[in-house]
């Protein structure tokens, strides 16, 4: 096997053994935690105790890694390699029992930046439904043993999906920008995962995805599953505080890449 299956396979069993665990504390209710960058961006107990042991497992497996998660201080490592990991990826939705959650864990090298890194392994699962999406560089993108393909036909129009920012004064531009969007969709999810709406990109549930402002945690594993299905991920606007992000099959893509792009 190579370095980026042995990863994958790794994080496959970590995602799923800290899915469960997520699942267990929301069955027996959710304690918040804190507030992050605003009162709507919540932090819960359950994040902090899954990343907690996501990071204790890697550093089992793999204690010269470097670690970059959304609950803790990062550590560069020594390898090289780096995971990249949101314990629960849609902490609202997990707060309020709405099943659009999941864990994300990425295993990157070089630069923890967003469109800097070459991603080797990711993994997103989605304890609601027992569902594991996983990739290794080079070896295809799969939902358990099935292999993912992005859509390459829209002729009702691209099915999106989107996010907004949690600071309130972002909103009339996110908004504006779905105005724009909505000339070439069929329709619109916002589900509140950045990394099942990758994933679901990847399994041809959606056309496409496209937001600003996702952290590297946010993204890392879902990128490598839309890339590795036959789809491409782009990073417009890197330089501003709010990046967007967009993902798609190759046609798809490009028609928002051209919608976004001709706004700005």
């Amino acid at each position: 096997m190579s370095v980026e299956s042995d990863l994958r396979d790794l994080a496959v069993e970590i995602a799923r053994e800290a899915g469960e665990l997520a699942r267990l504390r929301r069955a027996e209710g959710v304690h918040l935690a804190a507030t992050k960058s605003s009162i709507a961006d919540i932090v819960t107990d359950a994040d902090r105790e899954v990343e907690a042991l996501i990071r204790a497992r890697l550093r089992e497996a793999r204690p010269d890694d470097g670690f970059l998660g959304e609950e803790s201080a990062p550590d560069d490592g020594s390898t090289g390699v780096t995971w990249v990991v949101d314990p629960i990826d849609g902490t609202v939705n997990y707060a309020y029992g709405i099943p659009s959650y999941a864990v994300s864990i990425a295993a990157v090298r070089g630069s923890v930046v967003p469109g800097e890194w070459e991603a080797l392994a990711g993994v997103v699962y989605a304890p609601a439904s027992g569902e594991t999406f996983h990739a290794a560089r080079g070896d295809g993108a799969f939902l358990g043993e099935v292999r993912l393909s992005v859509t390459t036909e829209t002729p009702a129009g691209a099915l999106l999906a989107t996010g907004f920012g949690y600071d309130p004064s972002t909103h009339d531009g996110d908004l504006a920008t779905v105005r724009r969007v909505m000339t070439m969709a069929r329709d619109l999810r916002r589900a509140g995962s950045a990394a099942l709406d990758l994933a679901f990109v990847a399994a041809g549930r959606l056309d496409g995805y496209f937001e600003r402002g996702l952290k590297p945690w946010d993204l890392a594993a879902g990128a490598l599953l839309v890339a590795e299905a036959g789809g491409q991920v782009s990073l417009i606007d890197r330089s501003s505080t709010r990046p967007l992000l967009i993902a798609g099959g190759i046609q798809v893509h490009d028609r928002l890449r051209g919608i976004v792009e001709d706004e700005s």
